[in-house]
């Protein structure tokens, strides 16, 4: 065997690599976000929203309904509220499967009545593209900020994704719920007229949200399955132990049961009466 010949090609394999790796530094470095491409459908609508100092509208709202396989109808609405009505703030939490460290995370915002909105911050992807979180550290997607029902949301992950979902309650004063939701309001509006890139590092889905609440910066925000953990133990979600609050917060198999309900209000309720029920 002859060595030197084979050390001579793992030298140039790993300059080679180097190159491609710089090459795509450079691409990302010098590229600029676009809102024109061919989205993938699920983020292809970007919300526009209308802000005033009591209230907001934000359409379009994704109505999105699911079975096990796939979308069963793909409709939107739109959301008007006071910030006066707005009741609690939700944390939720949608593990990674066979990954402990990496998740999904959203918002859904309580509004007297008894009724949800949520907000996903999501690497906009575009048709037939999968989502890598390596390419996402060098702008391979531009960022979407995206407000749904909690039927699109919650059961587009329990039942057609098949992930568990956690739903944590923050307990975070009146004042404090109003700026987050404002925050994410304006940087919606913000993203329309200047859009900007997803990174798997600095912009992912929960720094985003760490960003807008103004929290000081944790590993968890990049490791984002142990943002939970986190907020537990800053006592931002309330309980004796996380391992409490985790179980406490898994609403999986109430979502699947869900997935019938005939309309928005009847899934909101269902959903805010089981939460109500486990917290207390």
């Amino acid at each position: 065997m002859d060595t030197h010949r084979i050390g001579r090609a793992v030298r140039w394999a790993a300059i080679l690599a180097g190159l491609a790796l710089l090459a795509v530094i450079a691409l990302s470095m010098t590229a600029k976000p676009r809102t024109d491409r061919d989205w993938y459908p699920y983020l292809a609508r970007e919300s526009h929203v209308s802000l005033t100092a009591g209230s907001f509208k934000v359409a379009p709202v994704s109505d999105w309904t699911y079975d096990s396989k796939q979308p069963l109808t793909k409709d939107y609405g739109a959301a008007e509220y006071r910030f006066a009505d707005l009741r609690n703030v939700w944390f939720v939490l949608e593990p990674q499967p066979d990954m402990t460290i990496a998740a999904h995370t959203f918002l859904l915002f309580e509004f007297a009545g008894d009724r949800l909105l949520g907000i996903t911050i999501e690497a906009r992807r575009e048709a037939n593209e999968e989502y890598s979180p390596l390419l996402g550290a060098f702008n391979a997607y531009e960022l979407s900020y995206l407000w749904a029902t909690s039927r699109d949301l919650l059961t587009r992950r329990a039942v057609m994704l098949r992930h568990q979902t956690f739903i944590y309650p923050l307990t975070v004063d009146d004042e404090t719920e109003q700026q987050l939701l404002r925050a994410l309001l304006e940087r919606t509006e913000k993203l329309e007229s200047q859009p900007r890139f997803y990174n798997t590092l600095f912009s992912n889905c929960t720094n985003e949200l760490a960003k807008a609440t103004k929290l000081k910066w944790d590993a968890s925000f990049i490791f984002t399955g142990t943002s939970a953990k986190h907020l537990f133990k800053m006592g931002v979600i309330p309980g004796k132990s996380f391992a409490a609050a985790r179980v406490r917060a898994d609403m999986t198999d109430v979502v699947k049961s869900l997935n019938g309900t005939p309309d928005n209000a009847a899934f909101d309720a269902a959903v805010l009466a089981e939460l109500r029920k486990r917290t207390g």
